[in-house]
């Protein structure tokens, strides 16, 4: 039996199928919704007078069984939910009242702390500031015949819970509910979510389909502050006020910037007044109007139409706040801003929108505040390791103390905490740039072109957004840029999504490229020296998500590695395990279960990928019978470049047998990291089994895994 009867196996994300117990019956009522332009309401109108849901208030409730099956190992505290356990699809929603719209949203919120925030300690800021826009699309829309597509995934978790995925959602592991929206998953997630700012251009995708297919459903896509940076949102919006195609674009602005001390006045606020012009702007009447008073201007002549549009924008950005006029210069109509926790504005203005026919795009701007529940949203996570990212830190600031031309750019959606420490040592050298990553990769090589030595910071996986940047306006140009691929390979809980899978086979593609990869953190040290050391040309190196090897670790001066240099850490005979990156521990513990087993077997770590330490290679292939190359990547990574060279070098024609242990062609489910190695056939125990199997010992081999 060869090593391929040993097998990798790839998990399939599972669904929930149960029954929920109806306790009690909801009152049928409709929601007013009534647009009031005269003069005395545009200055009596009251303010929103939403309060913010209080945890206090929850704890007084009597503890009961939570709304949803299946969770009592996430669950400490149980709450009374009883709206929320009438719901079994949210066309059930169109039936409540605005007191029970309200009521369920604060039940809504007790799920998501009590369920999710204790057991995984994130922040759910996110989340809770997108509940009520989230039950007024529900009640206005008719899911899953319309499309409701989300940009981000963590506001799509009130959207499960109205869906009845949320049992499955808090451990995030094996066989769980995907954490993010899939159309394999749930007919009411129209469209997958991935790293942001798809939905705008995939909402416009669903809206000219339904045009050409003559169909009448209704496309609304939701984005945020953080996906509204990236250019790809422009884009769709551009090619969506082009096409004219009826589509609503829903801006959740939770008032976040990537400068935390953005001034009070350039956040767009909510008012009396706000609110009415809100409802006024979305009104058909209004509309119709002014599409009425364009068809005019333009019989009249050119001019006057022409200065009948300034008119109209000056006055619409006298009454929108800052920048609103830039979606009206893309081709949407403006709506706002609209207060996103107060939902009877938020179904008056929706379903207004929702009944206009043949108006073309529209940009709906709703103010949420993610810390209007800061108290259950604080994320109070204590790691109990340090990780990767810490002594990359660590290491780097080491390096910048001595290098002032040293800088660092960050892009992507989310910043590691760790990271906060080079900000405030040098706030000058540090620049965080968003869901820009294209921006980044060629802002950095123009930083290098300047004199500096940047240190450019993305994760694995949206470094893939970036890779016509790399190709040309970096490595093509030898532009001295040194990538630092963090979340390297498998990331558990956080699935395909953020899985960097692919970054070893795309980056040492590349002809200028240095790729390498550390096989622990005295390793990670020395490649950050090597690649402040590095001017003439790009360098990458990547590191994964986790916890280091030495738990008591203290970082230590970098020394520069030579370029193309592996080692071995164990000698041994028969079989060698060539292991690149993080693989090299794996390939110590197959070591260890095979010495067990009375072979004594060669460990060698690589480093390098590109370039590849030849005379190692061909070192390990003349005095061995075996050859066993791991890595956390794809097919045509490290794998890929030792069979090219052992191939050409002649090799392959003695007898040295070759196995390559790579990533399995698919999409690893969310699991556990342990279990995710498992499924991948990346664990010591498959290792040594693959060892034991080109060896004969198919017996053994499948004892160990077994």
């Amino acid at each position: 039996m060869g090593s391929a009867s040993i097998g990798y196996q790839i998990g399939i994300s599972a669904r929930f199928y149960g029954n929920f117990n109806l306790s009690s019956d909801v009152t049928v009522s409709s929601l007013p919704c009534k647009v009031d332009v005269s003069i005395k309401s545009l200055f009596s109108a009251p303010s929103s007078t939403h309060k913010a849901f209080e945890i206090q208030e929850c704890s007084n409730r009597a503890r009961v069984c939570c709304s949803l099956p299946n969770t009592d190992e996430y669950c400490d505290e149980k709450f009374e939910t009883p709206i929320l356990d009438t719901i079994e699809t949210p066309l059930q929603l169109k039936n409540l009242s605005v007191k029970e719209l309200k009521l369920l949203a604060d039940e809504i919120r007790t799920e998501l702390h009590s369920v999710l925030w204790k057991k995984t300690q994130k922040s759910m800021n996110p989340s809770f500031a997108a509940i009520e826009l989230t039950l007024a699309l529900h009640y206005v829309f008719r899911a899953p015949v319309d499309n409701i597509l989300w940009d981000a995934v963590e506001q799509t978790y009130a959207h499960k819970v109205l869906t009845r995925r949320w049992s499955a959602i808090p451990s995030r592991q094996k066989n769980g509910t995907s954490g993010v929206t899939s159309q394999l998953e749930s007919e009411y997630d129209s469209f997958g979510t991935g790293h942001g700012c798809n939905s705008t251009s995939a909402g416009l995708g669903l809206a000219v389909a339904r045009d050409i297919k003559g169909k009448r459903d209704r496309v609304v896509a939701v984005i945020d502050n953080a996906t509204i940076t990236a250019g790809q949102a422009y884009e769709a919006m551009s090619n969506a006020g082009y096409l004219d195609s009826n589509m609503i674009v829903i801006l959740n602005d939770s008032r976040h910037s990537l400068h935390p001390n953005m001034e009070e006045g350039s956040k767009a606020s909510i008012s009396a007044l706000s609110s009415i012009m809100s409802k006024i702007q979305s009104s058909k009447i209004f509309r119709k109007f002014r599409e009425l008073a364009k068809s005019m201007t333009k019989r009249i002549g050119k001019g006057m139409y022409e200065w009948a549009a300034k008119v109209d924008e000056y006055a619409r950005g006298m009454v929108g706040p800052t920048g609103s006029t830039l979606f009206e210069e893309l081709g949407l109509y403006y709506i706002g801003p609209v207060d996103g926790h107060n939902i009877e504005d938020l179904v008056c203005v929706l379903r207004e929108v929702s009944s206009l026919d043949s108006m073309g795009p529209v940009l709906v701007h709703v103010i949420t505040e993610e810390n209007r529940d800061a108290e259950t949203g604080k994320n109070i996570m204590v790691k109990d390791r340090r990780t990767y990212s810490d002594c990359f830190v660590e290491a780097l600031v080491m390096e910048a103390e001595k290098d002032r031309d040293i800088v660092v750019v960050h892009a992507g959606m989310e910043m590691d905490a760790s990271l906060i420490t080079f900000q405030e040592r040098f706030p000058d050298r540090f620049f965080n740039v968003g869901m820009a990553e294209q921006h980044a990769v060629t802002f950095s090589a123009g930083l290098s072109s300047g004199g500096l030595k940047p240190f450019c910071i993305i994760p694995s996986a949206f470094l893939q957004r970036a890779y016509d940047q790399v190709v040309h306006d970096v490595d093509r140009q030898r532009k001295a840029v040194r990538f630092v691929i963090t979340s390297a390979g498998l990331v558990g809980s956080d699935g395909p999504v953020q899985c960097g899978a692919f970054d070893i086979a795309f980056m040492s593609s590349l002809p200028n490229m240095i790729a390498m990869a550390p096989a622990d953190e005295d390793e990670l040290v020395n490649m950050v020296a090597t690649a402040a050391y590095v001017t003439d040309r790009p360098v990458c190196f990547r590191f994964p998500r986790g916890s280091i090897v030495n738990r008591n670790y203290l970082v230590p001066t970098g020394l520069p590695i030579e370029i193309g240099r592996g080692r071995v850490l164990v000698e041994g005979q028969d079989v060698a395990l060539l292991g690149y990156g993080a693989m090299v521990q794996n390939c110590l513990h197959a070591h260890s279960l095979l010495s067990k087993l009375g072979l004594n077997v060669t460990v060698a770590d690589a480093r390098f990928c590109k370039p590849l330490d030849i005379k190692l290679v061909r070192d390990l292939c003349q005095n061995h019978k075996i050859l066993i190359t791991v890595e956390e990547g794809c097919v045509g990574g490290f794998g890929s470049h030792v069979a090219q060279f052992i191939a050409l070098d002649g090799q392959l024609d003695g007898n040295i047998k070759w196995r390559p242990i790579v990533l399995p062609d698919g999409y690893i489910e969310e699991a556990s990291p342990r279990e995710q190695l498992a499924l991948a056939g990346l664990t010591g125990h498959h290792i040594a089994a693959t060892a034991l199997s080109l060896l004969g010992r198919t017996r053994e081999a499948l004892l160990l895994m077994s």
